[in-house]
């Protein structure tokens, strides 16, 4: 896992390494199996981060079906004929020109090893600078589909292809005795570019060598693409009209790290919007420009938010233009949702591979076309890294002591609410435990009745719950509570009745919409 910091990004400093401690520590994020010394590049996600991706989710869901009356919803299965991939190229392309390192035989993607020049080779099989780990891999951005490289060779049976070809074979082998392997530090070691397939295989049937190899999707679309004509028949739906869906994907990644940024296993939140080709320009600039509206509402920092276009170079085969939303993480600016024309190519490409007619009647301009397809395509493991990433804080409050904040908009926030007794006595925890259990079912509540007031306080200010309320002496004599905010300390009087209207109309007030 490589983890690394951005003193220029604006956020404190050696912010990752403190995210994944503080994840783990707070029950965000664990690592997969870590009893068995965990599985590479999988994680897990415990009572505070659950939360936190599924108010990531329903949020999403909501801005994209419940917000439009032309956009529904799926859910495909994860296994899927293989004819599905060979027809959208990812069998025969979706691949990655690795180079191996012949002194610790890790392997990485040519774009990923950095080029030295100038200084003193390392010894073979010296410590990569900064100490990297054995598990470490290059940082780097990834583009949303791998496929984007083009011209990959098809992979053979055990996942790695055929050596690749490189016209310029002196410039390259310059360029290989330039390299350094970030993870021994060796020089200069490497073997010949060779294409590794990045999809996971699995076999249907009872016996291994005599089942068919199904794949485990490494992109959520697809599943939308070959369902197109039954969503469309099914609830008669006219063009423009969107498909959501939101799944589990899986690449078997070369180079995963930064945390959750680049993972083995993920879930992504996509639409399919359907149009007709000469609208197709008009409705990309709509999405692109309400998608960054949406995130933006989530509460994330605009000057952490920019629009990348794809060059020439970076663009899929299949795309027309495409544009990605970038956030600068402590280790640079890199995608978490991209906004894709994706042309006529999908459709085109099942109805041809499979035979049956993916075209749209238009019956007012009485003519039959394959749509043209938008899509917007989300990370969501990736969005809730910038989540965590934009409101981790800490405060200084003087003698080396420090207050961690997780400054979370109300509507993403875990634990929407605390409630305290002040102290254990006096009927407080017992009108305290009543006011907790009222308030759980529309929301979701922590009692918490342990230390003093200051630490309960911290506590939730650290796991980024927006509100604490506190049953006092007060309470016993009007029937309110004091409401603290977690970001401005600002306390204030509420009815005791009245605390379950008064947080739901907060987090309402602060829950996204792009209008």
């Amino acid at each position: 896992m490589t983890v690394e910091s951005d003193t220029h990004s604006g956020h404190p400093p050696d912010l990752m390494n403190k995210l994944v401690s503080f994840a783990k520590r707070r029950g965000f994020i664990f690592k997969s199996s870590e009893i068995y010394g965990g599985v590479g590049s999988v994680y897990d996600y415990g009572p505070l981060g659950i939360e936190l991706k599924n108010r990531i989710q329903q949020l999403w869901w909501r801005e994209m079906v419940y917000r439009h009356d032309n956009i529904v919803g799926i859910d495909a299965g994860i296994l899927m004929n293989p004819e599905v991939w060979v027809a959208s190229g990812h069998v025969g392309a979706f691949s990655d020109p690795l180079i191996e390192c012949r002194s610790c035989h890790r392997r990485f993607r040519v774009e990923d090893v950095p080029v030295k020049t100038g200084g003193e080779a390392p010894r073979s099989g010296s410590a990569a600078p900064g100490g990297a780990a054995p598990d470490s891999a290059a940082p780097g951005g990834v583009a949303p589909d791998s496929a984007a490289r083009g011209g990959a060779a098809p992979s053979d049976a055990d996942g790695a292809g055929t050596l690749a070809k490189i016209p310029e074979e002196e410039e390259e082998e310059s360029l290989s005795l330039a390299r350094q392997c970030p993870v021994c530090g060796t020089r200069g070691q490497w073997t010949d570019p060779r294409n590794f397939n990045l999809m996971f295989k699995t076999f249907m049937g009872v016996v291994e060598n005599e089942a068919a190899t199904v794949y485990l999707r490494p992109e959520t679309a697809q599943g939308i693409f070959v369902n197109f004509r039954n969503v469309q028949d099914s609830l008669r739906q006219k063009i423009p009209f969107g498909i959501a869906q939101v799944g589990k994907a899986f690449r078997n990644e070369i180079t995963p790290g930064n945390f959750i940024f680049r993972t083995r296993e993920f879930e992504q939140m996509e639409l399919q919007f359907f149009v007709a080709p000469e609208s197709a320009d008009e409705w990309f600039e709509r999405w692109k420009a309400r998608r960054m509206r949406w995130v933006e509402s989530l509460g994330i920092r605009p000057e952490r938010l920019r629009f990348h276009e794809h060059g020439p170079n970076e663009v899929a085969h299949y795309c027309k233009c495409a544009y990605d939303i970038q956030y600068r993480f402590p280790f640079g600016w890199h995608e978490f949702e991209g906004i894709h024309n994706r042309t006529d190519y999908d459709l085109g490409r099942h109805q041809e591979h499979s035979g049956k007619k993916l075209e749209y009647f238009d019956q007012a301009a009485n003519r039959r076309y394959v749509p043209y397809v938008i899509e917007t395509s989300a990370g969501l493991s990736r969005t809730l890294l910038v989540a965590l990433a934009d409101a981790y804080d800490e405060e200084d409050l003087g003698g080396g002591k420090k207050r961690v904040v997780l400054r979370l908009s109300p509507a993403l926030a875990p634990v929407q609410a605390a409630v305290f007794p002040l102290v254990k006595k006096d009927g407080m925890p017992e009108i305290a435990e009543k006011l907790a259990s009222e308030l759980r079912g529309s929301l979701n509540i922590v009692y918490d009745a342990a230390g003093s007031i200051g630490r309960r306080y911290r506590r939730q200010d650290e796991a980024g719950t927006p509100f604490c309320l506190t049953v006092d002496g007060q309470t016993l004599g009007d029937e309110t509570v004091t409401v603290r905010d977690r970001d401005t300390l600002v306390q204030s009087r509420v009815p005791l009745r009245g605390a379950g209207a008064y947080l739901r109309e907060a987090i309402a007030a602060s829950a996204p919409g792009a209008d």
